[in-house]
C-alpha cells in the first residue's frame, strides 16, 4: 500500500488529498511541517516553493513513498489580486510534480489587508465573523457563494498531481 505524507493537518487540505487520490490503495500520514516561505505567499513562485517545501519535508519525516504539499497564496496583476492554490507530489527518486488550481480576484478591500500584511485567512475570519474558515470553505467558498469550497479547489489541484504521477509511474 502507497504511504503518502501529507505536508499539513489542516483538514480541508487533507481532505482533499484523500479525494485526490480516489480509487488508488493508500495510506495517508498527514503531519505539521513548516512551509519555509511567507504566512502569505504573495507570488505564484513563493506559492509553488511552499508547496514543494511542505511536500519534500513530509516524505523527509515519515519515510514515506510519496510527500504531497499545498499552499495557498495571492498573485498581483495588473486586474487586481487574485487568489492562487499550488500543490506538489515527490516521490525519492524524481524532481517534485507541480499543478495549480483556480483562481479569483478579490475583492478590493481585502487586498488592500494582505497589502498591509494580514494574511488571507485572518482578513477572512474578520470579514465573515466565523472561526476557522482556513479550515473550511475558504476564501474561495466565501466568494464564490459556496459553489467552490477550499476542499474543491485543493481536490481538483491533487487530481492533477496524482494524474501526472500516475502517467509518470504508469500506474
Amino acid at each position: 500500500m502507497l504511504q503518502v505524507a501529507i505536508g499539513t493537518k489542516n483538514p480541508a487540505k487533507v481532505e482533499a488529498i484523500k479525494n485526490g487520490f480516489a480509487g488508488i490503495e493508500a495510506n495517508f500520514l498527514p503531519i505539521s511541517v513548516s512551509s519555509g516561505v511567507s504566512a502569505q505567499p504573495f507570488s505564484d513562485e513563493e506559492t509553488i516553493r511552499g508547496a514543494i517545501n511542505r511536500a519534500t519535508s513530509a516524505l523527509e519525516k515519515e519515510g514515506a513513498d510519496l510527500g504531497i504539499g499545498l499552499e495557498g497564496g495571492v498573485v498581483e496583476s495588473e486586474f487586481g489580486l487574485f487568489l492562487c492554490n499550488w500543490g506538489a507530489i515527490i516521490d525519492r527518486t524524481n524532481e517534485p510534480i507541480i499543478a495549480g488550481g483556480a483562481r479569483i480576484l478579490l475583492p478590493d478591500e481585502i487586498a488592500e489587508e494582505l497589502k498591509n500584511g494580514i494574511e488571507l485567512g485572518d482578513v477572512m475570519e474578520e470579514f465573515t465573523k466565523q472561526k476557522d474558515i482556513r479550515k473550511a470553505e475558504g476564501a474561495i467558498g466565501i466568494f464564490t457563494n459556496h459553489y467552490v469550497n477550499r476542499n474543491d479547489m485543493f481536490t481538483h489541484v491533487v487530481k492533477l498531481l496524482v494524474g501526472q504521477f500516475t502517467y509518470r509511474k504508469n500506474i
